[in-house]
């Protein structure tokens, strides 16, 4: 059997986040427990059952390609190798949003090949938003409360202008990143959760997203695919490209990031 285009996998990608966020939609509107991992980070039977949503889609679609997911690593399994090509999960990002009744968190699923996300889909039940990318073409899809696709069209990055738009995190806020913006040219700064940052920068909302804070790979993989095929960059502090993979350590410290930026276009030329 060939292996899958980057449309199939997109269009895989797309249809098990629905799946996903839809269950996890349920929950956030039913409520349900919330509970404490090893490193105090809260986790809920929205994130468990998102999931295994997604594992078992992708073990149906994809069965040849590893998949690193979130709550997984936290149960200590973790591919002992990841190749030239694997797939981050993170079931549900923003689930301090989430527990707070607040509709930022999103479905995560992205494959990175050869250190970088090139295919992504990052969807907010809440909001009806999905965002999906591949090389060469980022699309949002606008999905209506029947879970149905209503539109969708192309989304690009926008050139930016004298002064920024920035995108900060609603959850977690700190001293460097607040130092890092401090030093730029600033229009607005909105609070924004989850990975939904990657995705209104890959809409032309916004031009900029700095963060310092510590994010692990799953948390930015797929919207940091979408906003490349939008046209963007996610550099690390010091320019150079964000990648992808095991990195030195042990446990899930191996697929911690660096601080990074997140920007849209260019700026304007005069």
């Amino acid at each position: 059997m060939p292996p899958a285009s980057d449309e199939e996998i997109a269009s895989a990608f797309e249809s098990i986040a629905i799946e996903a966020g839809r269950a996890a939609y349920v929950l956030f509107k039913r409520g349900c427990k919330v509970e404490h991992k090893a490193d105090a980070s809260p986790v809920t039977e929205a994130d468990r059952a998102a999931e295994d949503i997604i594992q078992r889609g992708l073990a149906g679609h994809l069965p040849d390609i590893q998949v690193v997911a979130e709550e997984a690593v936290a149960e200590g399994v973790m591919p002992s190798d990841l190749g030239d090509e694997f797939i981050l999960v993170d079931a549900l990002d923003g689930t301090r949003e989430f527990v707070g009744g607040r509709g930022d968190f999103t479905v995560n699923i992205a494959l990175v090949r050869n250190s970088v996300p090139v295919i992504g889909a990052v969807y907010a039940p809440v909001r009806g938003w999905l965002f999906v990318g591949r090389p060469g073409l980022a699309e949002k899809v606008v999905l209506d409360e029947a879970f149905q696709v209503a539109s969708r069209h192309r989304v690009h990055v926008r050139e930016s202008g004298d002064a920024l738009d920035i995108l900060a995190s609603h959850s977690h806020k700190d001293a460097e990143t607040e130092h890092l913006i401090s030093a730029m040219k600033v229009g607005k700064v909105h609070t924004v959760g989850s990975s939904l940052k990657f995705c209104l920068l890959a809409a032309g909302e916004a031009d900029i997203y700095p963060r310092c804070g510590p994010t692990m790979q799953w948390d930015t993989a797929a919207g940091d695919a979408v906003l490349r095929a939008a046209g963007g960059t996610t550099s690390t502090l010091d320019g150079a490209p964000l990648v992808y993979g095991y990195r030195e350590g042990s446990g899930s410290s191996r697929l911690a990031n660096p601080g990074f930026i997140a920007r849209g276009g260019a700026a304007k030329s005069n």
